[in-house]
């Protein structure tokens, strides 16, 4: 087996359903108490984000970002701040994203080339290739930046959920058993209610922008994409 091959049911099993199960059950004084069962619960994400990138032998930006958002939920718990930095916390990354997608219009390389049509999805030289054959690639340009605009609007949906979402379900103090429990099921509920129906969107518009390469290229989806 490839080692490098995603494992998406155990990434969730281990960043997901291990810290939400740590976090609900553990946390109370006949168990690990409440501190130590929320460093156990990010500690489980953490460890999946390094060893991953071990694997997988580079560093991926969203995966940072998900190790730095880890780290600041720790730095909350620990210090005992007010839950509202909780919500703060949980809208930045995506908000600070959707900032620069919007900011990359104006610049060459929009952001999209990042996240979405990038190397590892798509066949960029053949794609380069029937673009510049059939003096299309003004137009897909275009596209590209249309998809960074969308792509923005994606992670929009995602701070405004992530913040609302996050101030309806934890408002008890940090480092309290209840604060840990509250964490626990926020966890829970952001894979159902903010990142499955933005994995939808991120699908939507990856099949907009394969639909928009194979009108400018004359190629075949499995032709546009890596293999």
């Amino acid at each position: 087996m490839n080692s490098r091959r995603p494992q998406p049911l155990l990434e969730i099993a281990i960043t997901i359903a291990a810290p939400a199960v740590i976090l609900m059950l553990w946390s109370d004084a006949a168990h690990l108490g409440s501190l130590r069962a929320l460093l156990l619960a990010l500690a489980c994400p953490l460890v999946w984000g390094v060893a991953d990138a071990w694997r997988r032998r580079r560093l991926n930006a969203l995966a940072v970002l998900g190790v730095a958002s880890t780290l600041a939920t720790g730095g909350i718990g620990v210090l005992e701040l007010a839950p509202e930095w909780l919500a703060v916390k949980e809208a930045a990354i995506p908000g600070l994203i959707a900032a620069a997608a919007l900011a990359s219009t104006w610049t060459r390389r929009p952001l999209i080339h990042v996240l979405v049509f990038n190397a590892e999805l798509f066949d960029l030289e053949r794609v380069n290739s029937e673009l510049a054959a059939r003096h299309t690639a003004e137009r897909f340009e275009q596209r590209l930046r249309w998809a960074t605009l969308l792509l923005a609007a994606t992670f929009v949906f995602m701070a405004v959920a992530s913040f609302a979402l996050t101030r309806w379900i934890v408002t008890s103090p940090a480092g309290s058993v209840a604060f840990n429990a509250e964490l626990g099921r926020l966890t829970l509920l952001s894979y159902t209610v903010v990142a499955l129906p933005s994995m939808a969107m991120m699908m939507a518009l990856l099949w907009w922008l394969a639909h928009g390469a194979r009108a400018c290229t004359g190629l075949e989806l499995g032709d546009l994409l890596r293999h």
